[in-house]
């Protein structure tokens, strides 16, 4: 088996008008080094695990598809999307399709363009599924009981080389109060590590927390990649919220016998924050959030 290396990245955070993200950030720029951080080696999957865009906008898919699909066809790479709680299910399936634009794809969500964006790839062994954690109008995460049986019922067979699952928000507890808060549902969450456990699946990619992060749960490894857009900072007082103007993304390789995980984070500016909420800030975000109870 050869092994497959996968250059995971996520939250690009595109505004189809080319807006800066919080007036700071240019985010095509930080695609742009995120992407040419890594020129020199070769990929068979790009992955952008989710919030995609910001403001949801076919513009903004279009310009982000663009620039990615240019990048990994040129290295003979495919690119795969997942959605995340900043983008719209009906732009980003009418620019991205099921979140594998550069497959034949098994679309779990039919003609319905407000159905969970949903797919499964099988190439050369290897199986890719997608999966949407969105929740319309909202930042946290949840999993539908529909999601979850078409997981199951997919990993019930196993392929040559085994199975990669992206989802934005992952399966872990968050590193701060807000993104706490802004997590996959707890129940979800469990059922999702009950369904993968003891199947093919060699890897969970997720983003939302903008920080680099990997645990082994359930067996598997699950890895959150940092943020495109800006890097949380993740030991800063956890009742508070922040992040610094970078960019990162990590490679991961996965072998017959092993799975390597390689972040990388670039700081643009020394000092400068892109945003910093305090405590109480926080606290009300959370409350209106309406998941005060996970904080």
């Amino acid at each position: 088996m050869s092994a497959l290396r996968i250059l995971h990245l996520s939250d690009t955070h595109f505004s189809g008008d080319g807006g800066r993200h919080y007036g700071v950030v240019d985010t095509a720029e930080h695609l742009r080094r995120a992407l040419s951080h890594v020129a020199h080696l070769t990929f068979d999957l790009v992955v952008v695990s989710g919030d995609v865009s910001q403001d949801g906008s076919e513009a903004s898919y279009r310009q982000i598809r663009d620039a990615v699909t240019t990048w990994t066809r040129a290295r003979g790479a495919r690119a795969v999307f997942a959605m995340g709680n900043h983008d719209q299910r009906a732009a980003f399936r009418a620019v991205l399709g099921d979140g594998q634009p550069d497959a034949d794809e098994l679309q779990l969500s039919g003609i319905d363009l407000d159905r969970p964006v949903a797919s499964v790839v099988e190439q050369d062994g290897w199986r890719v599924v997608v999966l949407d954690s969105s929740v319309p109008g909202a930042g946290y995460g949840r999993l539908e009981p529909e999601q979850l049986a078409f997981l199951r019922e997919t990993l019930a067979d196993t392929v040559v080389h085994g199975t990669v699952v992206v989802v934005h928000h992952p399966p872990l507890r968050a590193q701060t109060d807000l993104l706490q808060a802004l997590a996959l549902d707890e129940h979800d969450g469990r059922e999702f590590l009950d369904i993968v456990r003891d199947t093919d699946v060699r890897i969970v990619l997720s983003g939302h927390y903008h920080m680099p992060i990997t645990e082994i749960v359930a067996g598997v490894p699950v890895t959150v990649a940092p943020g495109v857009t800006n890097l949380s900072r993740a030991f800063a007082d956890p009742a508070e919220e922040s992040a610094i103007d970078g960019f990162g993304g990590s490679v991961v390789t996965v072998d017959v016998d092993r799975v390597r995980v390689v972040p990388y984070l670039e700081r643009l500016t020394p000092d400068d924050m892109v945003f910093h909420y305090d405590a109480d800030v926080v606290a009300q975000i959370i409350q209106d959030a309406g998941r005060a109870e996970l904080s």
